[in-house]
């Protein structure tokens, strides 16, 4: 499924995850559309990559709808079609639900996480369904969506519900052509996981995720941790007994939270 002349769209493109999985797919010879709120970004990766005017620009934030369809539409009519869709776009913030505040940061983490990857499939969906090819939905969740921890509700619970929402999506759409991917990153070495204060164990590097993940998705895995150590853990997570896990991690540290004025 990975071969060159792919047509692949990435949402959250601009860094972190997102941009090491442009850079893996260029190299190998696909057609990107590479979507993220910096123009900046965007055009300093397509300029750093393969035959840097094939792919197209887009600089929309995915939670304006309009404009993410627009793009999709774009970038649908530029390339006669899309193989590979990828829902990169996320953000990760601590959260407190004692503060009143925070209820503005869980409202735009799961408007982030989970309800703009449905707004990016949506648009690729039909056309995706025309094709004879083979063509990908790709979900990108996290381990954090296995267990919720302490200070990371917000993000811990999006990642859950895009979990299911994926596997909801894959057995809605197991009759046509389109399979519906969901890679679950442990702790990659991004600008979003270096604010975390305290040790992330089995860290990978953004390049060897995206080799890992663009195999995963090629194969059309159904579910896929990456690195493999964090899947072991996470499901040994899974089986752990409530009452062991909230002994073990009820003083866990906690992801940062942004102080409101």
């Amino acid at each position: 499924m990975s071969l060159p002349g792919q047509r692949v769209f990435i949402t959250g493109a601009s860094s972190g995850i997102g941009a090491a999985l442009a850079r893996e797919y260029a190299a190998r010879g696909a057609t990107l559309g590479l979507l993220g709120r910096r123009r900046d970004a965007l055009d300093q990766l397509r300029q750093s990559l393969p035959d840097a005017s094939r792919h197209q620009v887009y600089a929309v934030d995915v939670l304006d709808r309009a404009a993410l369809a627009s793009a999709a539409q774009d970038f649908l009519t530029a390339n006669g079609g899309a193989d590979i869709v990828i829902a990169c776009a996320g953000i990760s913030q601590g959260t407190l639900t004692e503060q009143a505040d925070d209820l503005a940061v869980f409202d735009a983490v799961f408007a982030t996480n989970m309800n703009a990857t449905v707004a990016t499939f949506a648009p690729f969906i039909a056309a995706m369904k025309t094709q004879s090819t083979p063509c990908r939905l790709v979900g990108i969740g996290s381990v954090a969506g296995i267990r919720g921890m302490r200070g990371a509700g917000a993000y811990c619970a999006s990642k859950a519900a895009l979990h299911s929402y994926c596997e909801a999506l894959r057995v809605e759409l197991r009759p046509s052509n389109i399979r519906v991917v969901t890679i679950a990153p442990g702790y990659i070495d991004t600008p979003m996981t270096r604010a975390n204060r305290f040790p992330m164990p089995f860290l990978m590097p953004p390049e060897r995720f995206a080799t890992r993940a663009v195999a995963a998705i090629a194969r059309g895995d159904s579910y896929r941790v990456l690195p493999w150590q964090m899947g072991v853990v996470a499901k040994l997570l899974r089986l752990m007994p409530n009452a062991l896990f909230d002994r073990l991690f009820a003083r866990a540290p906690t992801k940062p939270r942004r102080e409101h004025p």
